[in-house]
This record gives C-alpha cells, sequence and structure tokens, in this order.
C-alpha cells in the first residue's frame, strides 16, 4: 500500500538500508496497491485483496503435443489442474478470458477443439461438486494389487488390463481391486541432463578431496 507522503522518507532510508546491508542489491518496486507474487496479480480494493492469474509474457506454454507418448492422464490432469487454478484466483470475466487463452494455446500445439471438449467438461463437472461429493482419494485398502508400468502408446490399455486381470487372475487371487499406475518413459532430457553424476570406476570423489585438501594446506 502507498506510504502517506510524511512516509516516504521512512521509506527511502528503509530501501536504503536493505542495500547496506550483506553483498545483495535489492531492486524494490514503489509502494502500490497492486504486486505480483509467484503466479498471482494482488490488488487492494477498499480493504479486499481481489486476486487474478499471472503469466509472463515470455511464457511458451509448451504444453504436451497430440503425439506425445505420454499417458492421456496427462494431459487431463493438466486440464483439470489449470481449470481449477483458474478458477481459484480470476472472477468470473478474467476467468472466460484465460480459459480462452489456454485453449487456444493448446490449439497452437496441435491438439483439436473435439478431443478437448471431454477433457474440459470432465473438469468442469469436479469443480462443480460439492466437498462432500468427492471420491475418498487417501482411503487404504490392503486387499488392493498396484500394477506400475510405463507407458507406451502402442501398448494394451488400462480397460483391457482391467478385464484380463477380472477374467483370469481376480477369481484366483485374494485382492478385492486393482489400480494400475502409469508412469512416462524416459525422454532426451532424461537422459541428457541427469541430477546423477555416475564417475568412472577408477575416480574416488572423496581421494579428489583428500589430495585437494593437501594441496591447499
Amino acid at each position: 500500500m502507498p506510504p502517506e507522503q510524511n512516509q516516504l522518507a521512512t521509506w527511502n532510508r528503509f530501501k536504503e538500508a536493505l542495500n547496506n546491508w550483506g553483498h545483495l542489491q535489492w531492486k524494490c518496486e514503489e509502494p502500490s496497491r497492486k504486486a505480483v507474487f509467484l503466479d498471482l496479480e494482488l490488488e487492494l480494493q477498499n480493504s479486499t485483496v481481489i486476486t487474478k492469474t499471472f503469466q509472463k509474457k515470455m511464457n511458451l506454454y509448451l504444453y504436451i503435443p497430440p503425439l506425445s507418448a505420454h499417458p492421456p492422464s496427462c494431459l487431463k490432469g493438466l486440464n483439470t489442474g489449470e481449470l481449477r487454478r483458474y478458477w481459484l484466483q480470476n472472477n468470473n470475466i478474467d476467468f472466460g478470458q484465460i480459459l480462452c487463452k489456454f485453449i487456444t494455446r493448446l490449439a497452437e500445439r496441435g491438439h483439436t477443439i473435439d478431443n478437448l471438449r471431454p477433457l474440459f467438461e470432465q473438469a468442469a463437472l469436479r469443480l462443480d461438486r460439492k466437498p462432500n461429493q468427492q471420491t475418498n482419494t487417501t482411503a487404504t485398502n490392503d486387499n488392493t494389487i498396484f500394477l506400475h508400468r510405463t507407458y507406451h502408446p502402442f501398448g494394451p490399455s488400462r480397460n483391457i488390463i482391467r478385464y484380463a486381470f477380472q477374467q483370469i487372475l481376480e477369481p484366483v487371487l485374494d485382492y478385492d481391486r486393482m489400480i494400475i499406475a502409469t508412469a512416462r518413459p524416459s525422454n532426451l532430457r532424461d537422459l541428457l541432463t541427469k541430477a546423477r553424476l555416475n564417475l568412472p570406476d577408477d575416480i574416488n570423489i572423496q581421494n579428489m578431496l583428500d589430495e585437494l585438501k593437501a594441496t591447499n594446506t
């Protein structure tokens, strides 16, 4: 919130004190009733905070293209999550505008309206549900079998796997239900930017540190 006229001197002293402490140099925005924090644009109106989704101009919106080998649940989860976020952060007018932009960006990535429509309809139904109508996903069941598989676009679908389980395994196994967990296959990023550094067998990192310490002393 902008300070009163007689508080400007205090504000300027505060900014000066920030840059005189430590080695960091702070870039301070001038006091205002509007500010951006993470993905939110916040505005103070008559003691009420109004929110709006903030999106950077340089964002390329490289959403999953339709020919990607990602599981279909990834696109479904993207649509559901974004729709819920937009709904919670915006008023009705801003929600409609940003939703149109989201659909346009998906279309620019190659998705068709006919394929997107059922996903948005399902996401809208989830938003319309009351809290007590939500499915309890935290309940555990000791008689549940979990199948974890890597997704492949030409592999067997979940319906085929469930049918095979019900017809062949369920009568002879002591499980009430089966949950299929699908993981995406490895991509180029996983191969080129590994988080873990694999050193050759003849190199020991501790020996290297000991040698460096001995050199410095």
